[in-house]
C-alpha cells in the first residue's frame, strides 16, 4: 500500500460541495438542518420500537435496524464536512479516509440486503398472514438482520483493501465531500481497470441481487393484494407497499447511478449531487416516509409523550 506520496503532507484534501457564497451557506444551513431532522428521527424511531412493546415486531425491529444504519451513515459523512467548512481546514487523514470508505461502503450494502429482507418480510405478511409469525420468526428475523451487517461489513473490507493496494500521486484534492471510492480512483496512478472490474461485481451482487428478491416479492404481493377481497386490506396493504417501494427507488436508484457507471461518464457535480442525495436526504425522508406517518409509530409516540406528562 503506498497512501504516502513524496510531498511533505499526505493528508487528502476534500474539496467540498460548498463555497462561501451567500446562497452556499444557506444551502449549507438547510443540509445542518436536514442532519438534524434525521439525527432525531432515526433516534426516535430506536428508541421507540425499543421502548414499545406493541412495536416488538419483526416488522418494527427491521425497521429499526434500517433507522440504525441511516443514523450511522448520515454521522459518517455530514460531521466532518460541517467541520471542514466551519473551519475552513479541508484535510482528513489518511487514517480518517480509510474509516469514512470502510463505513460508508458497509452501511451502503448493509441497506442493500436489509432492504431485501423487509422485502420478503411484507411477501410473507401479505400473500401467508396466518403462517406469518412461523416463517418469519424471531430467529430467522435476526439472523437475516445480522446477515445484512456482515455482507455489508465484507463489502466495506473488500473495497477498501483494494484502494489501500494503490498508489496516490500527483494531487490528492478529492472531488467529494467525504472520502468516496470512485472520486479516489481519479488520483491514482495505479492501473484501477482490475479495480474497477471488482466494483462492477460487487454492485451485481449487492445491488442487482436483492433488488431482484424485491421485485419478485412485490411482484408477488400486488398479485395478492389484487385478489383480496376486502377494500381496506387492499388500501392497507397498498400503503405500507408504496412506502417500501418508493425507499427503494430512492436508495437503489441513485446507488447504480454512482456505482455502476463507468470511468469515462463520471461528472464530479453529478457525483457530489446524487451522493448528497442519498448520504443526506434519504436518511432523512425514510424515517418520515416508513414509519413516524404509521398508526402504530404514532400511537407509540403518544404512549411515551403520556408517560412524561404524567411523570411531570
Amino acid at each position: 500500500m503506498e497512501w504516502e506520496n513524496q510531498t511533505f503532507n499526505p493528508d487528502f484534501i476534500l474539496m467540498g460541495i460548498f463555497s462561501y457564497t451567500p446562497t452556499h451557506i444557506f444551502l449549507f444551513s438547510l443540509v445542518l438542518g436536514i442532519f438534524t431532522m434525521a439525527l432525531l428521527a432515526n433516534t426516535l424511531m430506536v428508541l421507540l420500537i425499543y421502548l414499545d412493546t406493541r412495536l416488538h415486531t419483526p416488522m418494527y425491529f427491521l425497521l429499526s435496524q434500517l433507522s440504525l444504519m441511516d443514523l450511522m451513515l448520515i454521522c459518517t459523512t455530514v460531521p466532518k464536512m460541517a467541520h471542514s467548512f466551519l473551519s475552513g481546514r479541508k484535510s482528513i487523514s489518511v487514517a480518517g479516509c480509510e474509516a469514512q470508505i470502510f463505513l460508508y461502503v458497509s452501511l451502503l450494502g448493509a441497506e442493500c440486503f436489509l432492504l431485501s429482507v423487509m422485502a420478503y418480510d411484507r411477501y410473507v405478511a401479505i400473500c401467508y398472514p396466518l403462517q406469518y409469525f412461523n416463517l418469519m420468526n424471531w430467529k430467522l428475523c435476526g439472523l437475516m438482520a445480522a446477515s445484512s451487517w456482515f455482507l455489508g461489513a465484507f463489502d466495506g473490507i473488500v473495497e477498501l483493501a483494494a484502494t489501500l493496494s494503490f498508489s496516490y500521486c500527483g494531487s490528492r484534492e478529492i472531488a467529494q465531500f467525504f472520502c468516496d471510492v470512485p472520486a479516489l480512483l481519479h488520483l491514482s496512478c495505479t492501473d484501477t481497470s482490475t479495480f474497477e472490474t471488482l466494483i462492477f461485481i460487487c454492485c451485481v451482487v449487492m445491488l442487482l441481487l436483492p433488488l431482484s428478491l424485491i421485485i419478485v416479492s412485490y411482484t408477488r404481493v400486488i398479485v395478492t393484494v389484487i385478489r383480496m377481497s376486502s377494500g381496506e386490506g387492499r388500501h392497507k396493504a397498498f400503503t405500507t407497499c408504496t412506502s417500501h417501494l418508493i425507499v427503494v427507488g430512492m436508495y437503489y436508484g441513485a446507488a447504480m447511478f454512482i456505482y455502476m457507471r463507468p470511468n469515462s461518464n463520471r461528472s464530479p457535480t453529478q457525483d457530489k449531487m446524487v451522493s448528497t442525495f442519498y448520504t443526506i436526504f434519504t436518511p432523512m425522508l425514510n424515517p418520515l416516509i416508513y414509519s413516524l406517518r404509521n398508526k402504530d409509530v404514532a400511537k407509540a409516540f403518544s404512549k411515551v409523550l403520556g408517560k412524561r406528562k404524567s411523570r411531570e
